[in-house]
C-alpha cells in the first residue's frame, strides 16, 4: 500500500499534467446549474431530453471499464452516478480524465439524463470541468478514522465519510431553530448581549481572562448567556427577550462539559415560577417533537418520556434521603466526612462547595423528568428569597438522565439583598473559589432604579446531546483539540 507521501507526490504530478493542459486544475467559477438533489427530484422531467445540463460535486467512487468510466458525485445534497465514454468525450478529454481525475476530486459534468438497465439514476457526460483537484486520498468507508481523537480532529472527513454525523448537526441545526421559533411564537424578542466583560456575571464558574489593549483592561469572556444584561433590559422596558449564543468556562472536560457551548437564556417580565414551568414543559415537548418526532428518549442509562408529568422534587429533602446530610441544619465537617465516605471529589471546603457536591452525588439517581425545588440561598445567589423559608430561593432547575438540563429562577430583584449576596460571594472570591460569581456595582445600582419580577429561565446544547446520546463534545462541530504531539 502507498504511504500518503507517496500518493500525494503521484496527484502533484497529476496537478501538472492538468496545468500543461492549460487547464486550472483550481478554477474560480463554475457552470453547476442543478444540485444533485434537484436532478434527483426532477429526474421524470429531465430524463430523455437532448437538452444537456451541468451538475457539480466531488468523486466518491470510480469505477473503469474499457472505455466507459462509471463515478459517483456527491455535493452536499445528494449522490449522483455519473458516466463517462470515450466515444462521446473524444479520446483526448477521455484520456485525460482517466490520467488526472482520482477520488475526493471536485469535478462538473455537462450532459443528458437516463436511466440504466438496472435502473440507476445517471448523467451521461457530454463534457467535463476540474473544478478542485484533490492532493489527498479520502479515508476508506471501513477502514479509516475509527480514532476518536482524529474524527475530531478531521472532522470535515468525519462527516463527509459519514452520513449519520451529517444527519446528527443538521438536527442540531433544526434543534436551534425550533427553540428560536418557539420564543419568538411567545412573543420573546431576540437580543444580543456582550461575549466580552469586565466582571462575570450570572453563573458560578472559572472564566478565561484575557486583556483589552485599548482600555488597558483586564476582561473576562462571559460565562452567561448576558444574564445581568437581558436583566437591564428588563427594567429597560421590554417584557421578553432570550439570546442564544456562545459561553466559555475555563473548566474541565467530560461527557457533560466542554469550555466553549452554545446556550440560551430567556427572560419574561412579570412570569411566575408557575408560568414558568408549565412554558418551559412545553418548550421541551415541542423540541422533542419537531427534531426528532417522539418525547421518549433513552440516555446513559435512564429512560424518560418527556410528555409525562413532571414532579417537584425538594433539593434539601432528597439530599437528606439519599445522604442523611441536611445541608440547611448540619455542620460542615458532617458534610466533609459525608462526602470522603461517598467518594465524592470537590473543590474547596466552603459550604456552599459541598452543598452543591452532595447534591450533584443525588441527581444522578433521577431519570425524570422533573422539577428541583427549594434551592438552598448559598448555592443560588441570584434567585428571589422563598415565600416560607428566608434559607431558599424561588428558582428550579429541570432534571434528566441524572443531570441538569435547565435551570429557572424567580428573579432577584431587591438591590440591597442583591448587594449582600454579591459581598457573601467575594468573600468565597477571597477565600480562592474561582467558581464564585464575581460583583457587578452597576448591576446593583440599575435594580435601585427597579426591575420589574420576572423569570429567567436556560438551557445549553447539553439538552441535545442527552436526547440524542452522545457526549457533548461529540455534538460540536469543531470541539477545541491540543495540537498534535501535546
Amino acid at each position: 500500500m502507498s504511504s500518503i507521501d507517496e500518493i500525494r507526490n503521484t496527484r502533484i504530478k497529476k496537478l501538472e499534467l492538468l496545468r500543461q493542459a492549460d487547464i486550472n486544475p483550481y478554477p474560480a467559477d463554475s457552470k453547476k446549474e442543478l444540485s444533485l438533489q434537484e436532478a434527483l427530484g426532477r429526474f421524470a422531467e429531465l430524463q430523455g431530453k437532448k437538452e444537456s445540463k451541468w451538475v457539480a460535486g466531488r468523486i466518491m467512487s470510480i469505477r473503469g471499464q474499457g472505455k466507459i468510466i462509471f463515478i459517483t458525485l456527491y455535493d452536499g445534497t445528494a449522490s449522483f452516478q455519473g458516466l463517462l465514454k470515450e466515444d462521446v468525450l473524444g479520446k483526448e478529454m477521455f484520456g485525460l480524465f482517466n490520467d488526472v481525475i482520482d477520488i475526493g476530486d471536485f469535478v462538473e459534468l455537462r450532459g443528458i439524463f437516463f436511466e440504466t438497465e438496472r435502473g440507476e439514476k445517471t448523467i451521461e457526460a457530454a463534457d467535463w470541468r476540474i473544478l478542485t483537484k484533490s492532493l489527498r486520498p479520502l479515508p476508506e468507508k471501513w477502514h479509516g478514522l475509527h480514532d476518536p481523537e482524529e474524527r475530531l480532529r478531521k472532522r470535515y472527513l468525519d462527516i463527509l465519510m459519514n452520513p449519520e454525523i451529517k444527519e446528527l448537526f443538521e438536527k442540531k441545526a433544526k434543534f436551534w431553530d425550533a427553540t428560536r421559533n418557539f420564543l419568538k411564537k411567545e412573543n420573546f424578542l431576540e437580543v444580543e448581549t456582550p461575549t466580552i466583560e469586565i466582571t462575570t456575571g450570572g453563573a458560578e464558574a472559572r472564566p478565561f481572562k484575557t486583556y483589552h489593549n485599548d482600555f488597558d483592561l483586564d476582561v473576562y469572556m462571559r460565562i452567561s448567556i448576558g444574564e445581568l444584561w437581558q436583566k437591564r433590559l428588563m427594567a429597560a422596558g421590554f417584557p421578553r427577550t432570550f439570546e442564544i449564543g456562545r459561553a466559555y468556562r475555563n473548566e474541565g472536560s467530560s461527557l457533560e462539559h466542554t469550555q466553549e457551548f452554545t446556550n440560551m437564556e430567556f427572560y419574561a417580565a412579570y412570569m411566575n415560577l408557575p408560568e414558568g414551568k408549565k412554558l418551559v414543559r412545553d418548550m421541551y415537548i415541542q423540541i422533542a417533537n419537531e427534531v426528532f418526532g417522539k418525547t421518549e428518549f433513552e440516555t446513559r442509562g435512564h429512560k424518560f418520556d418527556l410528555a409525562n408529568n413532571w414532579p417537584d422534587i425538594d433539593y434539601c429533602g432528597e439530599v437528606k434521603k439519599q445522604t442523611g446530610v441536611d445541608v440547611l441544619e448540619d455542620e460542615e465537617e458532617k458534610m466533609e466526612k459525608t462526602l470522603q465516605k461517598l467518594g465524592v471529589e470537590f473543590q474547596g471546603k466552603n459550604r456552599e462547595r459541598m452543598t452543591d457536591a452532595l447534591w450533584k452525588y443525588c441527581r444522578k439517581n433521577i431519570s425524570g423528568p422533573a422539577f428541583l425545588v427549594n434551592h438552598p440561598k448559598l448555592v443560588a445567589p441570584l434567585s428571589k428569597e422563598h415565600l416560607d423559608d428566608d434559607r431558599k430561593t424561588e428558582m428550579f432547575q429541570i432534571i434528566i438522565a441524572g443531570s441538569e438540563i435547565g435551570r429557572a429562577h424567580a428573579e432577584l430583584n431587591d438591590p440591597l439583598d442583591q448587594k449582600k449576596r454579591f459581598d457573601e460571594q467575594s468573600k468565597l472570591l477571597e477565600g480562592g473559589d474561582e467558581e464564585a460569581m464575581m460583583p457587578d456595582d452597576e448591576f446593583v445600582e440599575m435594580l435601585e432604579y427597579g426591575m420589574p419580577p420576572n423569570f429567567g429561565f436556560g438551557f445549553g446544547e447539553r439538552f441535545f446531546s442527552f436526547l440524542v446520546d452522545k457526549p457533548l463534545r461529540e455534538t460540536q462541530l469543531f470541539p477545541l483539540m491540543k495540537p498534535k504531539g501535546e
